[in-house]
């Protein structure tokens, strides 16, 4: 891979390529702005981000939003093996380079917190800053699995393994009933129908669901320690991931580490908590200045 020069001149995106795949990207804010990667998880996409990148692009950063794997239209390979972690980490890496970026500041959600670690422990080096939200270290991960609720939190990560039936899941009565569990799940009404209307799109679902159904557990056994300046943000109200694996991702960070805990917050932290998630984006940033 080649790397674009610091003195590369800024030009504003709407789309980039890698690996025979077109994925969409947002590219809001100044384009000299310290530049910041927002990577969006399951099954929000890239609207998960809408509360968060004004508040970014107003204090002077370029943002970055691109729709992943699966959820750009033209982007949606159906064979399990192309949503492998460091498959989705070299999309990213693309689209910095696209930009012109030799390094980046990212901040991921959900899965997007998974390619963020990705990022951090294979390609740390292109890396200023990383934040992640919900999503706790994969080795932290792991060992929540046997030492405390994890695996029970866990179970739909099971029935994602499915072939056609987790697609008809999704897809049942137009997406209303996956609408509703994510409401129930802490997701607000138009967030949830908006994201279960995304994975109605032709080769949406089966895309999404391969995130999961790509997982290598010898990878997450074996994931490094991570030497970027690290953020790392858990809510206590998120029904999917515990707090055995928050508390314990600082054992997986070498470098300068900053815990936050938001109280009363479900998982959807950039929707629920967009301000404080912002305000705590921003300090990240500002930190390695």
């Amino acid at each position: 891979m080649t790397h674009a020069p610091d003195d590369a001149p800024a030009a504003r995106l709407t789309s980039y390529e890698h690996d025979g795949l077109t994925f969409d990207v947002r590219d809001e804010g100044p384009l000299d702005g310290e530049p910041v990667v927002l990577l969006h998880g399951f099954p929000d996409g890239p609207a998960s981000w809408n509360h968060v990148v004004p508040l970014l692009t107003a204090a002077g950063l370029r943002v970055l939003v691109p729709a992943q794997r699966g959820y750009s239209p033209g982007a949606r390979p159906q064979e399990r093996s192309a949503y492998r972690l460091d498959t989705l980490a070299r999309d990213v890496l693309a689209l910095a380079d696209a930009a012109g970026l030799d390094t980046f500041h990212v901040v991921g959600h959900d899965w997007g917190g998974g390619v963020a670690w990705q990022l951090g422990i294979a390609h740390g080096r292109r890396l200023r800053t990383l934040t992640v939200a919900s999503t706790p270290h994969p080795r932290a991960m792991v060992a929540a699995m046997t030492h405390s609720t994890q695996a029970l939190r866990s179970w739909y990560m099971a029935v994602f393994q499915i072939p056609r039936f987790a697609e008809w899941n999704l897809h049942l009565r137009g997406g209303e009933l996956f609408a509703r569990n994510l409401e129930k799940g802490g997701l607000p009404k138009a967030e949830a129908e908006a994201a279960a209307r995304l994975l109605q799109e032709p080769g949406a679902a089966t895309g999404a669901l391969n995130w999961y159904r790509a997982i290598q557990v010898g990878g997450l056994k074996s994931a490094a320690a991570v030497a970027v300046p690290t953020l790392y943000v858990w809510s206590t109200d998120d029904v999917a991931l515990g707090r055995y694996a928050a508390e314990h991702t600082a054992d997986w960070v070498s470098g300068p580490y900053r815990y936050e805990v938001l109280p009363g917050v479900s998982h959807w932290i950039p929707t629920e908590a967009a301000d404080r998630l912002a305000e705590l984006i921003l300090e990240q940033v500002a930190s390695v200045a």
